[in-house]
């Protein structure tokens, strides 16, 4: 049952993972927003599977249409002026000195986190859902679970505004996000993941593989696609 009447706000890319914690949210909270960033991503095409995500959720769960509400783009373009990564330039991805790959966008999370945090405020929302995970992630330090709970207070001292971060991928692998999704939307909610998200970092929407769309090659399409398989296999279940 969702949590009294509570609402949340969703930090949504368009990806599986967002696409996934859409989902948890609309089932545990009476209303949801949405809110997305325009960064300068080199995978900007994921803003465009945005649409398509809440639209099938909509057509394929009624009951979740009226839970969905505003959704929010936020135009953060000045990251990709600010880092010289392989997630905002054309560049080849690979391991850094500092044993970061250079997909990493310092404060990246950060800021989406503080910026749906001032949103929130102004929509009168104290939850905050994201998909943050340090289970199957790059090494990024700012999607560890430390970093995600500093942040919360950070946020509620900030702010003098009680936030509860909600980070529902944050100690499950891929697989076990699959079976995820389809614990709580049966194959239908599956198949829009497939079909309407998108997560490869090169924006590759060519290629239509067994676990979705992307160029099969890049860190974020070999995650997904290794994921499905032992999800596929009983292995995330």
């Amino acid at each position: 049952m969702p949590k009294a009447e509570e609402g949340a706000l969703v930090l949504f890319s368009g990806g599986q993972d967002s696409a996934t914690c859409l989902a948890w949210a609309l089932d545990q909270f009476a209303r949801v927003e949405t809110i997305g960033f325009d960064y300068g991503q080199r995978h900007a095409v994921e803003l465009a599977c945005r649409s398509n995500v809440t639209r099938a959720i909509g057509e394929k769960f009624p009951a979740w249409a009226e839970r969905l509400g505003e959704d929010h783009l936020i135009d953060l373009g000045f990251v990709a002026e600010i880092g010289d990564t392989a997630m905002t330039r054309d560049v080849e991805i690979q391991m850094g000195e500092d044993g970061l790959p250079n997909t990493f966008v310092p404060g990246r999370n950060l800021l989406f986190l503080t910026t749906a945090a001032a949103v929130a405020y102004r929509r009168g929302l104290r939850h905050i859902v994201g998909g943050m995970c340090e289970t199957d992630y790059s090494g990024y330090p700012d999607c560890r679970d430390d970093t995600i709970k500093a942040m919360q207070v950070a946020l509620t001292l900030g702010m003098d505004r009680r936030f509860v971060l909600h980070m529902p991928l944050m100690w499950i692998d891929k697989a076990e996000s699959w079976a995820l999704t389809e614990r709580l939307g049966g194959a239908a909610l599956v198949d829009i993941l497939l079909e309407e998200t998108h997560t490869c970092y090169i924006g590759d929407r060519t290629t239509r593989h067994s676990w979705g769309y992307g160029c099969g090659q890049c860190p974020a399409c070999q995650l997904r696609a290794s994921g499905y398989e032992r999800y596929r296999t009983g292995e995330g279940t």
